[in-house]
C-alpha cells in the first residue's frame, strides 16, 4: 500500500552578510565622528586651521545617524514583516532595547558621578537619572529613544506597505519629499518661531521619530525590494560614486556657507537635519550599500579569515558598541587632557585615539556579549527567564523564511 505524508521543509535564502559589513561600517563611523569631536573639544586655538579643519569636515562623516535609522527600519523589515504577531513582536524588542536604555543610563551615570563630569552629582542622581530617561539627552542615547519609538510605529508602516502593495514607489516619493519639507523648515524655520511653549517633544526634535521616517521607510523599502535595488545600485554605481563623493566633499565648502553666510553656530552648522544632508545622507546610505555588497562578493571568493571574523564579531555587538562608546570616549578625553602638545599634533594623534575608541568600546561589548549575565546590557542575553520554545530571541540577517510541502512517498506492506 502506499500512503502519502507531507512534510513541511523551511528553506532560508542566503544570509546577508552585507548587512554584518554594513553594521560595522556605521557604527564605526559613529565613533570617528565622536572620537573627532572630543579631540576638537582639546584643542586651544578655536581659530587655528587645525581646529578649523576638523570642524569643515565633521559634516563628511555625519551621515552615520541616519544610517543607523536606515538600518534598523531595514532589519526589522527584514524580521518581522510576515509575522503578524504585534504582541510578542513588542515583548521582544521593547525588553530588547529598554533594559540597555535602562541600564546603561543608570551605569554610565554612576561612572560620570565617580569621576567628576560637571553636571552630575549623588545629591541629584534621581531626578537627573529620570529627566534622561525621559529626554535621552545624555550619553548619545536618543538614538533608542527614537527607536522605542519606531517600535510602536513599526506596524502602521507593515500595514501601510500591505495595504498598498503596488504604490512602494509612490510611498518612498512621498516618504522622502515629506522628510525634504521638514529639513527645509526645521533648518530655515524653526529657529525664527518661538517654541518655547511647545511640547517638549516638538521642540526636541532630534528625539522625534518623525524627524527620522524617510529612513525608516527607506530601509523598509529596500528589505522588501531588496534584488531591484541591488540590480539599480549596481548598474548605476560609477554615477552613484561620483554624486556622493562630490557632495562629500562639498560638505565643506556647505559648512563655510553655514558659518559665514548663514551665520549659524559651529553645532547648528553641523547638524544632520539639513536638505543637503538628506541627499548625501541618502546617497552614502546606498553607496555603503554598494561595499557591503562588495564585501558579500569577496567573503565567497577568499576574504581574510581575520576580517571576515572581524565582521560577524563586529556585527554581533554593534548595538553594544554604541551602548558603551561613551566609557571610551570619556577615557579618550581624561587622557588628552593630561598632555600639552600643539593643536596640529592632535590632529595628527586622532587615528591613535580612534583605535583607541574602538578598542575600548569593541571590548567591553564583547565582555557583555560573552559573559552571563551582561548581555542583557546589550540586548543579546544569556539567560532567557521566559523563553518559548521556537521563540527567534535575536535579529537575522537572513532573508525571510519560505514554507514549502513536498511529498514524500513511503511503502508499506499490509
Amino acid at each position: 500500500m502506499l500512503t502519502e505524508e507531507k512534510t513541511t521543509v523551511k528553506k532560508k535564502r542566503p544570509y546577508l552578510y552585507e548587512v554584518d559589513l554594513m553594521r560595522i561600517f556605521f557604527i564605526f563611523g559613529v565613533l570617528l565622528n565622536h572620537t573627532t569631536t572630543t579631540f576638537a573639544q582639546q584643542m586651544v586655538a578655536t581659530s587655528g586651521w587645525p581646529h578649523v579643519l576638523l570642524n569643515s569636515t565633521h559634516l563628511m562623516i555625519h551621515f552615520t545617524r541616519m544610517g543607523f535609522m536606515f538600518m534598523t527600519g531595514l532589519v526589522l523589515t527584514l524580521n518581522y514583516y510576515r509575522r503578524d504577531n504585534w504582541p510578542s513582536f513588542f515583548k521582544k524588542r521593547f525588553a530588547g532595547s529598554g533594559w540597555p536604555y535602562l541600564l546603561w543610563n543608570l551605569v554610565l551615570m554612576t561612572f560620570a558621578v565617580i569621576v567628576g563630569i560637571g553636571g552630575f552629582s549623588w545629591s541629584n542622581f534621581g531626578s537627573t537619572y529620570l529627566d534622561a530617561i525621559l529626554h535621552g539627552d545624555q550619553f548619545y542615547m536618543y538614538y533608542i529613544l527614537v527607536t522605542l519609538q519606531l517600535y510602536l510605529l513599526f506596524p502602521l508602516i507593515v500595514k501601510l506597505f500591505k495595504r498598498l502593495p503596488k504604490a512602494h514607489n509612490r510611498i518612498l516619493l512621498i516618504s522622502f519629499l515629506l522628510q525634504l519639507g521638514l529639513m527645509v523648515a526645521i533648518k530655515y524655520g524653526l529657529p525664527h518661531v518661538d517654541h518655547s511653549n511647545w511640547l517638549w517633544w516638538f521642540r526636541s526634535y532630534g528625539v522625534n521619530v518623525f524627524t527620522y521616517q524617510f529612513y525608516f521607510i527607506f530601509g523598509a523599502y529596500t528589505s522588501l525590494h531588496y534584488q531591484a535595488v541591488n540590480d539599480f545600485i549596481q548598474q548605476h554605481i560609477k554615477p552613484i560614486a561620483a554624486v556622493t563623493l562630490t557632495l562629500g566633499v562639498g560638505t565643506v565648502v556647505y559648512y563655510a556657507w553655514n558659518r559665514n553666510w548663514l551665520g549659524l553656530s559651529h553645532t547648528a552648522a553641523v547638524s544632520p537635519h539639513q536638505p543637503y544632508m538628506l541627499i548625501y545622507d541618502t546617497l552614502m546610505i546606498i553607496f555603503v550599500f554598494w561595499i557591503g555588497k562588495c564585501y558579500s562578493y569577496w567573503r565567497q571568493h577568499g576574504v581574510w579569515t581575520w576580517f571576515e571574523k572581524f565582521v560577524r564579531n563586529g556585527a554581533k555587538v554593534s548595538f553594544g558598541i554604541y551602548l558603551d562608546q561613551t566609557i571610551g570616549l570619556t577615557l579618550l578625553s581624561g587622557l588628552l587632557s593630561l598632555i600639552s602638545v600643539p593643536d596640529w599634533a592632535l590632529l595628527l594623534l586622532i587615528p591613535v585615539g580612534y583605535i583607541f575608541v574602538v578598542a575600548v568600546s569593541f571590548g567591553i561589548a564583547w565582555f557583555c556579549y560573552r559573559i552571563p549575565p551582561f548581555g542583557i546590557m546589550i540586548g543579546r542575553p544569556q539567560v532567557h527567564l521566559f523563553k518559548k520554545k521556537g521563540m527567534v530571541l535575536h535579529d537575522h540577517t537572513n532573508k525571510e523564511t519560505i514554507t514549502t510541502t513536498k511529498k514524500q512517498y513511503e511503502r508499506t506492506t499490509d
